[in-house]
């Protein structure tokens, strides 16, 4: 960890998978045009949202430390989020929705510490500290927020996903960096523009990580409350974004009482939203969110849990009616009577128990799979699991016996039995054999010469997620985006302009000796089509009552006659003088 994160413990509680993502926030590659961007959407935001925004939002911004003059630090953000609970961290634009959430689960808000271009200033596809630092952040300083938030991403961190989303997760990452890069060609836009909408437009079965990260969508990043009558905006997507926080208080974008109908409604990242979800209060988000994992096979398990994982092609977990835990990625199941009888991984497994991995059942010892019957015994009213230790010498399943046990679905196990692992209720969860052959008909699924053969015990699949039951039996190091962050090259004629705008910030908050009228004459002269920087000379000279004034407006009314385009951001920021 750097020293920008060391302030806060939370942050010492992350597990090594997640701290792959967190990269240090250089402060000092904010130029002063970020500066300025910031300034100009924090002074419009505060400004409008304070009339249409949950009043958590401007408590928010004090207590979490963000100032509208300048981009917040992390290491000064962590100081103050200490006090609520929670912890910052940069990381590189989008990362995958899993770990993200995952994030959540900790109390720990990820940053995406890059800020949109000038030209970008109303809305950008791609995370950035406006987005996350001034959307997020404020909110959570409302307790019952910030527990729908943790819940959030413990639950939504547990959601399968398919093959198809990370697909669009790639995508979207790609799109936002190209948008938000300096000089992209035109070609590139389109061919990747054409690809998410080929993507999103895809006819697929909704995973559940598809469905809950809607969900997301609808409430953390585009959430309204209060009345359908009368909204206020507390989701961060709305409150980052100057163009579509006015917008969505309009006639033109349809609102619509919060539900879990919310979890069906797909949306499109790169245009406005034609409709929001109003929820009355914030304990309705955590009533929904209830209700959606209610649905999923975090809790449901059984054969529709398997196949999900077997869909996912990915990393994860059952768990069985003893609370034996079995991670790796699912590639079979055999079922009868709607019900899974065996189970099958492919490659490394780890056998695990209360998300610990069970001694010697790692992904070493199991390095090629894992396959195991599931259920009951045939004829047998008694589940192994619920037999007594007299029940278990009566059906000769006991240590040094030659047994064999024939499963509902034609699944039959036979073998000498070596020992077997109880769990802290005393039922058996892992019995092992020697000499042994598992059958399903004529197929052979397991046979002597591999070793010894471990079945798990477990009348049903209880529950089925995403990623391993213990977090340390898996290397999950490299499971990073394949994109990076395009940073920008400056020309000569950009570093010029950023040192008039750094020359106007020193002369803001230094009290330097500047010339204005030398700074506007050389704007005019070499960047005649910058509005920002006209508009801050315009605010000082006006607040200093300097002479400069009125030939600095008059450029700021030009430009906003050439540029019709952002005419409107012109409009709105001598409306905040």
């Amino acid at each position: 960890m750097n020293e920008h994160f060391e302030t806060n413990p939370l942050l010492d509680r992350l597990p090594k998978h997640l701290k792959q993502f967190i990269k240090p926030q250089d402060y000092e590659d904010y130029s002063s045009i970020n500066q300025a961007v910031w300034r100009y959407v924090m002074r419009k935001n505060v400004d409008y949202l304070s009339k249409v925004a949950h009043s958590s939002y401007l408590d928010g911004l004090n207590k979490t430390g963000i100032s509208i003059e300048s981009i917040p630090s992390m290491y000064g953000m962590n100081r103050i989020l200490k006090e609520i609970g929670w912890a910052a961290v940069a990381v590189d634009g989008f990362i995958p929705p899993n770990a993200f959430m995952e994030f959540q689960a900790y109390n720990v808000l990820v940053i995406a510490s890059d800020i949109r271009q000038l030209e970008n200033i109303e809305y950008t596809p791609a995370p950035d500290i406006i987005h996350e630092g001034a959307g997020h952040a404020p909110i959570i300083a409302n307790p019952e927020y910030a527990e729908y938030l943790r819940r959030f991403g413990e639950i939504g961190s547990k959601a399968i996903s398919s093959a198809h989303d990370y697909e669009i997760y790639e995508a979207i990452r790609e799109l936002s960096i190209l948008e938000e890069a300096e000089g992209t060609p035109e070609s590139e836009l389109i061919r990747i523009r054409s690809k998410v909408d080929e993507l999103q437009a895809k006819s697929t079965e909704p995973s559940e990580m598809a469905l809950i990260r809607n969900l997301h969508w609808w409430t953390v990043e585009y959430g309204l409350i209060g009345t359908v009558e009368n909204p206020k905006i507390y989701g961060a997507g709305l409150l980052s974004s100057i163009g579509e926080s006015e917008w969505c208080m309009t006639d033109k974008v349809e609102k619509l009482p919060y539900s879990i109908d919310a979890a069906y409604q797909g949306f499109d990242i790169t245009k406005p939203q034609p409709q929001l979800y109003v929820t009355k209060d914030f304990a309705e988000l955590s009533m929904v969110l209830e209700e959606f994992a209610n649905k999923m096979a975090l809790r449901t398990g059984g054969l529709s849990g398997i196949n999900k994982l077997i869909h996912s092609k990915a990393l994860g977990t059952i768990e069985l009616s003893t609370g034996l835990q079995i991670s790796g990625v699912f590639t079979n199941v055999i079922k009868h009577d709607g019900k899974p009888v065996y189970i099958q991984t492919t490659g490394k497994t780890a056998l695990a128990y209360r998300e610990k991995e069970l001694v010697n059942h790692g992904t070493e010892y199991h390095s090629e799979g894992f396959g195991s019957p599931i259920g009951r015994l045939k004829n047998i009213n008694l589940a192994i699991e619920d037999m007594s230790p007299r029940d278990l010498q009566a059906y000769n399943i006991y240590e040094g016996k030659h047994i064999e046990l024939e499963f509902e679905g034609d699944i039959t196990v036979s073998g000498e039995i070596i020992t077997g692992s109880r769990n802290l209720q005393g039922e058996i969860i892992i019995i092992s054999f020697k000499n042994c052959t598992v059958t399903h008909n004529e197929t052979i699924l397991f046979q002597p010469e591999w070793g010894t053969y471990d079945m798990a015990v477990g009348k049903k699949i209880v529950s089925a997620f995403s990623g391993p039951a213990d977090i340390n039996s898996f290397d999950m190091i490299t499971h990073v985006p394949t994109t990076k962050t395009i940073k920008s090259t400056k020309n000569a004629e950009r570093i010029a302009l950023e040192d008039l705008y750094k020359k106007i910030r020193n002369y803001r908050e230094q009290n330097t000796i500047e010339d204005l009228e030398v700074i506007l004459l050389d704007l005019m002269q070499n960047h005649p089509q910058d509005w920002l920087l006209t508009l801050e000379i315009v605010e000082l000279a006006k607040q200093k009552n300097l002479a400069v004034y009125n030939k600095a407006l008059d450029h700021l009314l030009s430009v906003k006659t050439n540029k019709p385009e952002i005419a409107h951001l012109i409009t709105n920021g001598l409306n905040l003088l």
